[in-house]
C-alpha cells in the first residue's frame, strides 16, 4: 500500500527534500510544508527542506528553505500537488536518490518511483492529513503549525467547502484540523483580503462579461488591461472565481496575457474541460484545469471547442 511505503521511506531517509508545482496555490504551500512540519515533529533529527519560488501573496502562510545542490544527494523527494514534472518547481528534484509523488489530479504523468495519486481527495492537503492518520501508530505527530497548513490547503482547493470534491471525509478532516491551536478567522482573512487593485479589475469583468447562447464566459485580460488595472499575471489567480456565481454559467475561462504566452484558467459547474486543456498544453480536474495557449488565434480555438462541449452538455 502506497502510504504504508511512503511512511517507511520516510522514516528510512535522513534528508528530505519537498517540492510543489509552480505558481503555487494554498493546497500546493500547504501540503507541501504541512508535509515539512509533520515530518520535522515527528522526527525532529531528520533534515527536511521545501523549495521553491517564493510567493508574495502566500508569504503569510508560509518561506520556502534555500538550499545547495549538493543537499540533494542521498535524499528523499517528494512532489505534492504536482501533475506532471514540467509544473513541479524547482527542476532539481531529478537530483535526489528516490522520488515520491502524491497528487489528486488525474494521474496523467506516471512519474516517480512511488505515486500515491487519489483523485476522489478534495485535495492534496486532504491527503497529507490522511497520512498523518494511517501513520499515527509508526511515530507521526502533527503541530499546530501543520494543521493550520493542512486547513489552509483543504479550505483553499474546496472553495470554502463549496466545490463537489467536497466529501464527508473532507469534513471530518477539516473537523479535526479545527481542533489544533492557530488562528482560524486571521487564516480566512489572509486568505480571502482582496486588494483595491484586484477589486476594481474585479467588478470590471463584472460589467463587461458575455455569456454565450450555450452558457460558455470568455474573459480576456490583455497586457494592456492588467496595465490599467496595475494587476500582475500572477495576481489574476485571485479572479477565476468571479464569474461562478452568475445563473445560467456552465463553464468560463479566463486567458491572461503574458510577454510570451498566454495563460488560460477553465472552470465548469458541469461540462468535462481537462480534456479540453490537456489538447492545448496543459490539463486538471473535469471542472477545474489550466492550459497556455501562445496567441490569441489559438485562444480563439480554445473558446470554440469550450462552446461545443457546454452546448452539448
Amino acid at each position: 500500500m502506497e502510504k504504508t511505503k511512503i511512511v517507511t521511506l520516510i522514516k528510512e531517509y535522513e534528508t528530505i527534500i519537498i517540492h510543489r508545482h509552480v505558481r503555487p496555490d494554498p493546497d500546493a504551500l500547504g501540503s507541501q510544508a504541512g508535509l515539512k512540519e509533520l515530518i520535522k515533529n515527528s522526527f525532529p533529527e531528520k533534515n527536511v527542506y521545501i523549495v521553491g519560488e517564493d510567493d508574495p501573496e502566500f508569504a503569510y502562510l508560509v518561506k520556502m528553505d534555500t538550499i545547495a545542490d549538493e543537499v540533494y544527494q542521498g535524499a528523499l523527494v517528494i512532489a505534492c500537488d504536482t501533475a506532471n514534472t514540467p509544473r513541479i518547481d524547482d527542476q532539481r528534484y531529478l537530483l535526489g536518490e528516490t522520488l515520491i509523488k502524491i497528487d489528486h489530479h488525474p494521474n496523467v504523468d506516471q512519474y516517480g518511483d512511488l505515486q500515491w495519486v487519489d483523485t476522489f481527495a478534495s485535495s492534496t492537503s486532504e491527503m497529507i492529513y490522511d497520512l498523518f492518520n494511517y501513520g499515527k501508530n509508526d511515530g507521526l505527530k502533527l503541530n499546530d503549525a501543520g494543521a493550520r497548513l493542512l486547513y489552509a490547503g483543504i479550505v483553499g482547493d474546496t472553495g470554502r467547502f463549496l466545490f463537489p470534491s467536497t466529501t464527508k471525509q473532507t469534513f471530518q478532516f477539516a473537523a479535526e484540523l479545527v481542533t489544533y491551536h492557530f488562528d482560524r478567522p486571521a487564516l480566512y482573512q489572509d486568505l480571502y483580503s482582496v486588494e483595491t487593485h484586484i477589486l476594481r479589475l474585479r467588478g470590471h469583468i463584472l460589467q463587461e462579461f458575455r455569456m454565450f447562447h450555450s452558457g460558455l464566459c470568455a474573459v480576456k485580460l490583455t497586457k494592456e488591461l492588467l496595465k490599467e488595472f496595475d494587476v500582475t499575471a500572477d495576481e489574476t489567480g485571485q479572479l477565476i472565481s468571479v464569474l461562478g456565481d452568475v445563473k445560467g454559467i456552465k463553464a468560463w475561462v479566463f486567458f491572461v496575457e503574458e510577454d510570451e504566452l498566454i495563460r488560460v484558467r477553465l472552470r465548469s459547474k458541469g461540462p468535462v474541460i481537462n480534456e479540453i486543456a490537456a489538447k492545448y498544453n496543459g490539463g486538471g480536474h473535469p471542472l477545474a484545469s489550466g492550459a497556455t495557449v501562445y496567441s490569441w488565434e489559438e485562444a480563439a480555438n480554445v473558446i470554440k471547442d469550450l462552446d461545443e462541449v457546454c452546448d452539448k452538455f
